[in-house]
């Protein structure tokens, strides 16, 4: 009887213990969302930073590309404004030449 008394509380201690073992198990897959989570915040890091990065890139390339355009602008301006310089003299020139060519007025008397 001793015996059996024995192997029964030596079988409850045992699985009071195996219990104590199974009841914490739980925490492992704890850490292991937690770093789930903290790859997923990770990943949605670094595709905020590339985002950021990549719309740098295209506001850069806009604004290279409206300087371009406006030192075209300019540029043509410029060459208009010279050739119609270049016009006005011509036609100052020739009017000039005319003028030069005409006989004089008589007085008035």
């Amino acid at each position: 009887m001793k015996n059996r008394l024995f192997n029964l509380s030596a079988t409850l201690i045992a699985g009071l213990f195996a219990t104590a073992a199974f009841a914490q198990t739980p925490a492992a897959p704890a850490a292991s969302v937690s770093a789930k989570a903290e790859a997923a915040h990770t990943k949605a890091v670094v595709k905020a930073d590339a985002k950021e990065a990549q719309t740098a890139v295209k506001a850069d390339a806009k604004e290279a590309k409206a300087v371009v355009a406006a030192k075209t602008d300019v540029a043509s301006a410029k060459t208009e404004a010279a050739a119609t310089k270049a016009k006005a003299h011509h036609k100052a020139k020739h009017t000039k030449a005319k003028a030069d060519a005409a006989p004089a007025p008589a007085a008035v008397k």
